[in-house]
C-alpha cells in the first residue's frame, strides 16, 4: 500500500529519508521502468527490454534486474553492485504530483513533489533531512527535485519513442531463456525487443527521421544492452552456488 501526500515544510519539516539499499526497503524488484534519456547510462549495466502494459496496451521500456519476481541480481545485502541505480528506483519514496494554481487569474497545473508516507524509508530519526533546520530545502531534496524532473521529461519523450518503434514495426516478442550451471532453467515471457531484420530494411527517410530525434542511437543502445544478460547469469550462478 502507498500513502502519497504533497510534501511541505509545515507538516514535514522533521522528516528524513533512508538512502541505504536493502530488500527491507523494497529494492528486491526484478525490473525497473526506464526511458530513452536514461538508456546511455543503463546499457552499460542492465539489459533493456520492452513490455506491453496489460491494461493500457502501451509499450514501456524496462531495465531487467532479475529472472523472477522479487529477485534483484544487482543487490547483495545492503550493497548495489553496479555504480548506477535506475531513476525509477532511486527516486523512492518520492513521486511526481500535480496541483492546480491560479496565476494572474488563469488556472494551471504545476508539478509538485509527493512523498509516500507508508514507505519504510520515511522516518523522523535517521537518513537524509528533507528541509534545513531554519527553513528551505536540503541539498538532498534539491537533488530529488532534479531527479523527478528528469523522470518527467524522460517519460514524456518515451511515448513518442515507443510510437516511432511501433510505426516502423520495430518491436518483436521475445522469450528470454537461460540455463544455470546446476541445469535449472528460467524462462521470461512477455518481453519485446528490437526486430533487427526490420531495422535493417528501413529506408533512408525512416532512418533519417529516427536519427534526427536521437532514437536511432537509443535503439542501438537497447541492442547493445542485451550482452548484460550474461552478467546477470553469472550473478545468478554465483548466488546459487553459494546457497
Amino acid at each position: 500500500m502507498t500513502r502519497p501526500v504533497m510534501l511541505n515544510i509545515d507538516e514535514h519539516k522533521d522528516l528524513r529519508v533512508i538512502t541505504d539499499r536493502s530488500e527491507a526497503y523494497g529494492d528486491n524488484t526484478w525490473f525497473a521502468l526506464t526511458f530513452p534519456l536514461e538508456f546511455r547510462t543503463l546499457q552499460a549495466y542492465y539489459p533493456i527490454f520492452f513490455q506491453k502494459h496489460a491494461e493500457t496496451g502501451r509499450f514501456l521500456a524496462i531495465a531487467l534486474l532479475g529472472l523472477r519476481e522479487g529477485e534483484n541480481l544487482f543487490l547483495e545485502g545492503d550493497r548495489w553492485t553496479v555504480p548506477y541505480i535506475p531513476l525509477s528506483i532511486k527516486r523512492e519514496p518520492f513521486l511526481i504530483g500535480h496541483q492546480k494554481v491560479t496565476v494572474d487569474g488563469q488556472e494551471r497545473v504545476e508539478r509538485v513533489i509527493h512523498i509516500d508516507m507508508d514507505n519504510p524509508r520515511v522516518n523522523s530519526d535517521s537518513g537524509e533531512r528533507l528541509f534545513m533546520e531554519f527553513g528551505g530545502n536540503s541539498p538532498y531534496l534539491d537533488k530529488v527535485a532534479d531527479m523527478l524532473d528528469a523522470i518527467h521529461h524522460g517519460l514524456g519523450q518515451a511515448d513518442d519513442f515507443m510510437g516511432a518503434l511501433e510505426r516502423h514495426e520495430l518491436l518483436e516478442s521475445f522469450t528470454l531463456e537461460v540455463q544455470l550451471e546446476n541445469n535449472d532453467k528460467h524462462q521470461l515471457v512477455g518481453l519485446h525487443t528490437i526486430n533487427e531484420d526490420k531495422l535493417g530494411q528501413l529506408d533512408g527517410e525512416a532512418l533519417a527521421e529516427l536519427h534526427a530525434k536521437g532514437y536511432l542511437a537509443s535503439i542501438y543502445m537497447v541492442l547493445a544492452s542485451h550482452s548484460n544478460v550474461m552478467k546477470m547469469l553469472a550473478a545468478k550462478n554465483k548466488q546459487v552456488s553459494a546457497a
